[in-house]
């Protein structure tokens, strides 16, 4: 009996060909590229090995279940915040006393580098879509994953706008995001211009940069309304 139940568990030499580092990668990109354009739940472990084309099993053997996959894509990827992070300790060590424009540049500029690359590209637009379309069974990897990033992000801004209530100020950092996870994900852009803007123009950062800083100066002030 226990013979029997060995051979059916996955490994190396029942994989068709001996697993390889390549394959593993091309699981990651293929899911990654899969939960991007449909979201997590409308992707099955099937699609995602025929993506990768390889075999089915092998999917199971490097990540094993299909959140446990859904999470190691963002492990994959935590240098684009620990980026992020490091530009803000910059700012924040740099200027006296740092300024908004440079806290949103840290906040934004990584991303659109990402967003830009042919390898975070698909990443970029996964996390726009799973932030806006939260679900139980993400809400936990996205929380621990962005969570303490925007905890860090928002402590800054209060440190530069020590006048206004936490509350105030995480309002503020939710409508950062939400014009970043638009710019990130939009394509209509290029209709609404008669096709002279096309998506992801990297001309846009610095505009979407002085946007965001423009409506973060106007919900915080450096000086409250009397």
């Amino acid at each position: 009996m226990r013979a029997v139940q060995a051979d059916l568990v996955p490994t190396p030499s029942t994989l068709d060909d001996a697993p390889r580092p390549d394959r593993k990668s091309a699981i990651l990109l293929a899911a990654e590229r899969l939960f991007a354009q449909h979201g997590y739940h409308a992707v099955s472990i099937r699609q995602i090995a025929a993506e990768a084309e390889v075999p089915l099993a092998l999917v199971g053997y490097y990540y094993g279940s299909k959140q446990a996959l859904f999470h190691s894509i963002f492990l994959h990827w935590l240098p684009s915040i620990e980026q992020r992070l490091a530009l803000l300790s910059e700012a924040l060590a740099e200027d006296e006393p740092p300024t908004l424009r440079r806290i949103v540049q840290a906040f934004v500029a990584p991303v659109l580098a990402l967003r830009a690359s042919s390898e975070g590209e698909s990443y970029a637009m996964l996390v726009a879509r799973e932030l806006q379309y939260r679900t139980p069974e993400t809400e936990r990897i996205l929380a621990d994953t962005f969570d303490p990033m925007a905890h860090a992000f928002i402590d800054a801004l209060q440190q530069l706008r020590p006048h206004w209530s936490r509350a105030r100020v995480a309002w503020a950092y939710q409508f950062a995001i939400g014009a970043l996870l638009h710019h990130l994900a939009d394509y209509r852009v290029e209709r609404l211009s008669h096709h002279q803007n096309t998506c992801n123009d990297p001309h846009a950062g610095p505009l979407l940069i002085d946007f965001i800083t423009a409506g973060l100066e106007a919900v915080l002030p450096s000086a409250p309304s009397t």
